[in-house]
């Protein structure tokens, strides 16, 4: 399975490899020193920089291996519907409210690599994303959760955005 991915995740995460290339020399010079503190089974310094230098290189195969899979999509999306990095603005029922009254907000549907569910950044992938992406303004779309009730979202409005270089990459 390839990774959809922009030319700013790809160049992002290339960034990340070369902080964490460089960081390698001093991480193997931490493991080296606190390997000499004593007795391996009681030294908790040792352990920790053990620990830290298998999740850096955990991470830097991770990476690799998403560059070295990644598929590059296109973020333009048709004219009059809505695409990656737009800002969307939805409104959906409360659940558990008996009322007319829908909750508002802003959404913007990312790559899977950028999502950020507590800034409003929405994974394509996620039931969410692929109800909103595509879509007109004034649709209501049904949202369908595996193993959940489906729901409604009405899109009101979007607002054409861009890939921003600013958006991070998640760190796991």
């Amino acid at each position: 399975m390839h990774d959809e991915l922009t030319k700013v995740d790809i160049l992002k995460m290339k960034e990340e490899l070369e902080s964490l290339y460089a960081r390698m020399p001093e991480l193997r010079e931490n493991v080296r020193v606190t390997r000499g503190f004593g007795d391996l089974s009681e030294n908790d310094e040792y352990k920790t920089a053990k620990r830290e230098i298998n999740a850096v290189k955990r991470r830097t195969r991770y990476l690799e291996n998403m560059i070295k899979t990644a598929v590059v999509i296109d973020t333009a999306g048709e004219e009059g519907k809505t695409a990656l990095f737009d800002f969307i603005h939805i409104a959906y029922p409360e659940p558990d409210v008996e009322s007319e009254e829908w909750e508002r907000r802003t959404v913007r549907v990312v790559t899977t690599l950028r999502n950020d569910v507590f800034n409003d950044c929405i994974s394509k992938e996620s039931p969410v994303g692929r109800a909103l992406l595509g879509r007109a303004a004034g649709e209501v779309v049904t949202v369908s959760p595996e193993g959940r009730p489906s729901y409604l979202i009405k899109i009101e409005s979007f607002e054409k955005g861009e890939d921003d270089p600013d958006l991070p990459i998640a760190a796991y």
